[in-house]
């Protein structure tokens, strides 16, 4: 005689089945909405106003860098930063700070300060390693005007930094 015994559901594979999909997404979608909640949206501004004010004297902190007609041949390497006017340097000889802004992660921003030796170069030491795409910005203490560029580094070669 044949024995036609039914297995108990939860014996079975499809009960697990349809019960494991449902639940999965349930699972995945509360790990979003934590990840949603907890974290942190740094890259938006909610004074619209005021950063517009801020970006309109920016604008004209770099047109005074274009009348001034500064440009500069610049070079990053591994441990040092070499920046040399080829013209409109300042006559004053203070320090320089040279910004780095990472385009997606604010926590890797970092400021460098460039101090001028007697052949007119301004250096200073790099402490970090330089990967991807970074926006520098080059101004004096006194912040009278700047000039910025885009690149993306490792760069082997020197670059200029003009308005």
């Amino acid at each position: 005689m044949q024995s036609n015994a039914v297995k108990i559901w939860y014996k079975q594979f499809w009960p697990w089945f349809l019960i494991i999909v449902p639940l999965t997404s349930m699972v995945l979608s509360f790990t979003m909405m934590k990840f949603a909640f907890d974290s942190e949206d740094s890259m938006v501004n909610d004074d619209y106003y005021k950063e517009g004010r801020v970006i309109n004297l920016q604008l004209q902190k770099i047109e005074l860098a274009k009348t001034l007609n500064i440009v500069t041949s610049t070079k990053v390497s591994s441990d040092s930063i070499a920046v040399t006017f080829t013209s409109g340097a300042p006559e004053s000889g203070k320090a320089m700070v040279l910004d780095f802004f990472h385009p997606t992660q604010d926590f890797k921003d970092f400021s460098v300060t460039l101090l001028r030796d007697a052949s007119g170069t301004y250096r200073a030491p790099l402490d970090t390693q330089l990967e991807g795409k970074w926006q520098l910005s080059l101004h004096p203490y006194e912040q009278d005007w700047k000039i910025q560029k885009v690149l993306s580094f490792p760069q082997k070669d020197a670059f200029v930094l003009a308005p």
